[in-house]
This record gives structure tokens, C-alpha cells and sequence, in this order.
């Protein structure tokens, strides 16, 4: 069977906000981390995944950047980012989808040059209005295994977090295991920490069948989630922020 990078990761989301109210959540989640490069290798190596296909898992290009081909996508917005020296391979980190249904609150692309050092980082990030935004960031400095970053937000997420926040994004490089965590501060201090880890699988018809029983029609849960956390929130009193402008695949480059 034909060998891939591509892996599964099988971990958990934690998100707490801090102010007014406390409030945290957490749940098990599983991810997949895929070389762009590999997608149409997918269903070559289980038949249970594909590349925009109608198997149980799948992944498709109208779930990400401009609904047409992700990985060129990915190419332009690097080389309008002056960052295409960055596109000698790129990893995914995403949600499936299942049963043909999925939902990415954030999708990550890491971004290697030539010599396999990690260059930058793109954050696409997903709302509930069916919109899409995302954060192309340089990777500065000597990094070894932990890269930070920062960014302002430039994109209406929760209804209950104003547009004035500043995102710091701390991650670990892929390996054995993967990290991301990201604080969010708005203009008084630190307002929310969310973070998502994982331990790595090698994606197998039996690791995909384990997946599935240990979180079974998770992309359904995710959204279910997300609605109900809101509702929690808002009846414990936190005033709510409306949304004044409608934003469309926007892009934010920050270098």
C-alpha cells in the first residue's frame, strides 16, 4: 500500500475565556494533518477517505480559500504575501468531512521552504455566516520547535468578543505530536486562551475505523457544540456584539 506523510491526530479543544464571565469548554476531537501534494493519494491509501469524493471521510476543495483548488490557494496567497520561497510543502491541519458535512472553526497550513525550515503559517479561520478569513504570517527568527506570532483581529467570529483584540498563536512543528494555542487580549488584558493538541496516527482503514467509534459524526458535534457554549454564555449574561460588516474570503497579511 502506498506510503503518505499525511497523518491523523487525535487530541482535544480547550477553550476558556477569562472575563466577564468565566466560562470553559472542552471536547475530543481528531484532525488530519495532509501534505498537499498527497490529496489525491488519499483514496490509493484508504478506501474510506478521498480528495473531493463521496467516501465517509473526505476532503474538498469548497471548504477552503476560494472553494476551487486549495493548494493553488495556498500558492497565491503566499506569493501575494512575498512568501512563495514558502511553497516547497505544505501541511494541512483540518477537520474531514463526514457523511459529505463539516465544519473548520480553523484550519492550519504550515508552510516549508526548500530546505524543509518552516516559513509561514496560514490561519484560515470559518464563522457561522458561512464566511472565511484568513491570517498569512511569516515565521521570523530561530524557531526550533515553537513558533509565536501575532496579529490583529480583522475577522467577526463569536458574538460575544468585540473586534478589537489582538491574537497571539503559539504552536509546536508537527512531529509525534501537534499543538496550537492562541490568546486572545483585547484592549484591557487577556479576554480568552483556546488550544487544540494531538498525538499522532498513521492513516490505516483500521486507525479511520477507530477514529470514527471513538468520535463518531464529530463535525455534527463540533457545530452542535458551538451553538450550545453560546447559549450557555449568553445565559449567564454576556452581552452580545453585533456584526456590522459581511467579510467574504478577506485576507489578512501581516509582515
Amino acid at each position: 500500500m502506498t506510503d503518505i506523510n499525511s497523518s491523523i491526530y487525535y487530541g482535544e479543544v480547550v477553550h476558556q475565556r477569562l472575563r466577564p464571565k468565566p466560562h470553559r469548554l472542552s471536547y475530543k476531537v481528531f484532525s488530519l494533518l495532509l501534505d498537499l501534494d498527497e490529496l489525491e493519494k488519499l483514496s490509493v491509501k484508504s478506501k474510506l477517505i478521498s480528495y473531493n469524493g463521496r467516501t465517509f471521510y473526505s476532503i474538498n476543495d469548497k471548504d477552503h480559500g476560494y472553494g476551487k483548488g486549495i493548494k493553488d490557494w495556498v500558492y497565491n496567497e503566499l506569493e501575494e504575501a512575498n512568501l512563495f520561497d514558502c511553497s516547497n510543502k505544505i501541511l494541512m491541519l483540518c477537520y474531514p468531512r463526514i457523511l459529505g458535512y463539516v465544519f473548520n472553526p480553523l484550519t492550519v497550513f504550515f508552510c516549508y521552504k526548500d530546505n524543509n525550515k518552516l516559513g509561514a503559517i496560514i490561519y484560515e479561520v470559518h464563522n457561522t455566516f458561512r464566511e472565511r478569513h484568513c491570517y498569512v504570517l511569516p515565521v521570523v527568527g530561530n524557531h526550533k520547535n515553537v513558533i509565536t506570532q501575532t496579529c490583529k483581529k480583522e475577522f467577526y467570529v463569536s458574538p460575544f468578543i468585540k473586534m478589537n483584540c489582538t491574537y497571539n498563536f503559539l504552536l509546536t512543528k508537527p512531529s509525534n505530536t501537534i499543538s496550537v494555542l492562541i490568546d486572545q487580549y483585547d484592549e484591557k488584558s487577556k479576554l480568552l486562551v483556546a488550544s487544540q493538541n494531538g498525538k499522532k496516527l498513521k492513516i490505516t482503514n483500521s486507525n479511520l475505523i477507530k477514529t470514527y467509534l471513538s468520535y463518531p459524526l464529530m463535525s455534527f458535534k463540533v457545530i452542535a457544540a458551538i451553538h450550545y457554549e453560546a447559549f450557555k454564555l449568553w445565559s449567564k449574561g454576556v452581552s452580545l456584539v453585533k456584526k456590522n460588516i459581511k467579510i467574504r474570503n478577506k485576507i489578512s497579511r501581516e509582515i
